[in-house]
């Protein structure tokens, strides 16, 4: 009867760490992010946010590529962030661009005429995408990263995955 209960409390044991979903804390290197809306609540010290402005994202793409590791368009300017006039500074940044809550991934912000209200929904929906175009004038090369929000993971985590991918990009 021991040995039953010990190997039930040890499967029980193994089966709750196996269904833990966080990702951790991201502790690699200091990461500086420029962001357009509401700077996000993060549990990490080593990221240093900065608001931007999408008229300085337009005109400075390759100053924000050398001063910034990555930059955030926050769920309330998604409307705005499908302008046409920014699809070519999104496309010349060195770094990458994550689109948060955005239901509708990168496609309407990186491609001329195409309004966010004119695509369909992905499902299931991304917490965030990330977009990088890494090509040149013969050769597409893009890069995209989806986060979805897991059941059982929280937005902290998927912060510290985002901040690891961009970590990985700028290295």
């Amino acid at each position: 009867m021991k040995k039953i209960a010990s190997l039930l409390i040890g499967v029980l044991i193994c089966l709750v760490g196996c269904n833990n979903t966080e990702f951790g804390i991201y502790q690699g290197r200091d990461l500086k992010i420029g962001v357009i809306g509401a700077i996000p609540e993060v549990r990490e010290e080593n990221i240093d946010f900065q608001d931007i402005t999408f008229e300085k994202l337009k005109n400075n793409t390759e100053s924000l590529s050398k001063e910034l590791d990555a930059i955030m368009i926050m769920k309330e300017f998604l409307h705005e962030a499908d302008d046409d006039q920014y699809v070519a500074a999104y496309r010349s940044l060195k770094i990458p661009t994550f689109f948060m809550q955005s239901t509708k991934v990168h496609v309407p912000f990186v491609n001329e005429g195409v309004q966010y209200d004119d695509i369909i929904d992905v499902e299931p929906a991304n917490f965030a995408t990330g977009f990088l175009d890494l090509g040149t004038d013969e050769k597409i090369k893009e890069h995209t990263w989806r986060y979805k929000l897991e059941k059982k993971q929280n937005i902290q985590d998927v912060y510290s995955q985002i901040f690891a991918t961009i970590e990985s990009v700028s290295s």
